[in-house]
């Protein structure tokens, strides 16, 4: 039996809510056919947006939501997504799935769609197609007070007197490969001036460079040492790939996907290093603004329709709470976090088409792990038979005199009996334990079946082992003395 140590005196830091931060692209269907299905549509909407959408997403409390992009905010002219006459452009994606963007969400909608479920803007900048002054317009157009600018004036014509409260810009986005295959000495100059004009218009917004591709620390160590301090975020992306087909993979490519994503700690220490050696660790934080399971498309309900489309299973829910648990314990080093993306895309937490609106099994880890936002983290370790063991990830948190211990069983084909011991905490006996498991680990939700995955929950005695299925996700409340 596996013992799971909660050292309650150890902690790691506050870990962020911002860690549970979310996508939304214009790729594919994430907002056509998805979260936007406008505003005289007979579908449920509120002002053009799923209501199925809004109600559920603000229940899992969703701290940030990243928008426009991804690639498409390296062609993204702010000034098409406001006003009335609103230009058809080509999208980034055009060339994969020949579709036009109507401009139909622009920064009114989007920020709309925030404020209904809750969640702070954070939006990317374009730098590569635009000059500092695009942004520095788009800046003054969202965040100067009313009736202060001939843009804040245009901004109240068009609907929205008050100031948006839109706390994080990325200065860029990917600028290593689609956003302008650039050299990292040549961004860090290029980010630094963007960074200057940027910072002019509010110094109370934080400003996120472009971080590294993955395990490429060449980005890394280019970038860092010519960074000035108006940026305070460090924007890396780490798609933990595929392995295997989304729905008939095997149990090697089971393995081979809890590897792949088990990298995400390796990819954080060694970025974070890097920070450390060039003497930027008190200001510069990690974020990780695009992370998740990148399958081949198709497997979702539109059957290709929408680009990058792909279904989620307990292996991407699995891979979830691992990913998750990673972030939290670094909580002293990761800022932030948004997983792509929310819908109809890679890794989503919703799959919507027509009248059909579902939850995947992503969906149910977020709402499991809400508990941690804002909470303290604490030291845990996982022995078997006095030998540390990675089969069990697991991360552990305090709010309120609360305990919250959330484990994913990486192993597909073993359960794993769990006793768990407190360090310098006194555990009560009693425990509410949410599970998220299925006797199959391809177990997915459909449009036919959209409940097939769904997590249930029942106390449970601590003072008895803790049985965690195969392929399961767990979340384990306790109150501490």
């Amino acid at each position: 039996m596996k013992k799971l140590y909660l050292v309650y005196p150890k902690k790691k830091g506050s870990i962020a809510p911002e860690i549970y931060g979310h996508f939304s692209e214009h790729i594919g269907g994430v907002f056509y056919d998805g979260l936007w299905v406008g505003k005289d549509s007979k579908i449920p909407n509120v002002r053009g947006f799923r209501k199925d959408i809004i109600e559920k997403f603000k229940a899992i409390n969703p701290p940030v939501l990243r928008w426009p992009g991804g690639c498409f905010a390296e062609t993204y002219d702010w000034r098409d997504g406001v006003g009335e006459d609103r230009p058809t452009r080509i999208n980034w994606w055009n060339y994969h799935d020949g579709r036009y963007e109507p401009n139909e969400v622009g920064t009114h909608e989007f920020v709309d769609f925030c404020e209904m479920v809750g969640a702070k803007p954070y939006f990317a900048a374009n730098i590569t197609a635009t000059t500092p002054m695009h942004i520095r317009n788009w800046m003054d157009y969202c965040l100067s007070p009313k009736g202060s600018t001939s843009l804040a004036l245009e901004r109240e014509k068009n609907g929205h007197p008050e100031p948006f409260d839109i706390p994080f810009w990325g200065v860029g986005n990917e600028n290593w490969g689609g956003g302008g295959h650039m050299r990292p000495e040549f961004y860090a100059d290029e980010c630094r001036r963007y960074a200057t004009l940027m910072h002019n218009v509010s110094r109370d917004v934080e400003l996120y460079a472009c971080g590294s591709d993955g395990m490429k620390y060449d980005w890394t160590h280019g970038t860092v040492p010519n960074l000035d301090d108006k940026t305070t975020g460090f924007a890396m992306h780490y798609y933990c790939g595929r392995a295997g087909d989304p729905l008939t993979f095997t149990n090697e490519e089971w393995n081979a996907m809890m590897s792949q994503a088990n990298r995400m700690e390796e990819i954080i220490l060694r970025n974070w290093s890097i920070i450390c050696a060039h003497g930027r660790a008190h200001n510069l934080k990690l974020i990780v603004d695009e992370w998740g399971c990148w399958h081949p498309d198709g497997s979702g309900p539109s059957k290709g329709y929408n680009l990058f489309e792909q279904q989620s299973t307990m292996r991407d829910a699995v891979v979830s709470a691992l990913t998750l648990n990673i972030f939290n314990n670094h909580c002293d080093k990761v800022r932030m976090a948004n997983v792509a993306q929310l819908c109809n895309n890679l890794h989503a937490l919703f799959l919507a088409g027509g009248e059909n609106c579902i939850v995947t099994p992503t969906y149910h880890v977020y709402d499991m792990y809400k508990g941690h936002q804002g909470a303290e983290a604490i030291e845990t370790v996982v022995t078997n038979n006095e030998e540390l063991t990675s089969s069990v990830s697991v991360s552990a948190s305090v709010k309120d005199g609360k305990l919250l211990v959330t484990l994913g069983n990486l192993s597909c084909t073993e359960d794993a009996e769990l006793s768990l011991e407190g360090v310098g905490v006194a555990l009560g006996k009693k425990a509410r334990m949410t599970l998220l498991t299925h006797e199959d680990m391809h177990a997915h939700n459909t449009f036919d079946a959209p409940e097939t995955v769904s997590p249930t929950t029942a106390d449970i005695d601590l003072a008895k082992p803790v049985i965690l299925p195969k392929a399961s996700v767990a979340a384990i409340e306790v109150e501490v003395e």
